[in-house]
């Protein structure tokens, strides 16, 4: 979805199964971002990530700009990630 006419034609339902999508993947970016030691990277994407996870419902049914806005910072934070890390991890060994 690339903008925010797409968004709008989209259910309810799709469009929190969107945001609870972005949720994992901002999730996943704090895990990686934590084991390769930037703890501040990892807090800004988990706290993203939860508060998208507590409130997908709620941005989803809001038809204001306010969920475009939270998707769109979303991704910015996730493509920030994979600019600098381009070589995702395959596997996280915590010892």
């Amino acid at each position: 979805m690339n903008t925010e006419g797409d968004m709008r034609a989209l259910s309810v339902e799709e469009r929190e199964e969107i945001f609870i999508d972005i949720a994992r993947q901002l999730d996943r970016t704090a895990l990686e971002s934590m084991v390769e030691g930037n703890r501040k990277f990892a807090m800004v994407s988990k706290n993203m990530a939860d508060a998208i996870f507590i409130s997908a419902d709620e941005l989803a049914r809001d038809e204001s700009h306010t969920p475009f806005h939270v998707m769109k910072q979303a991704r910015e934070l996730v493509r920030q990630f994979e600019a600098v890390h381009p070589h995702r991890m395959r596997s996280h060994a915590i010892h």
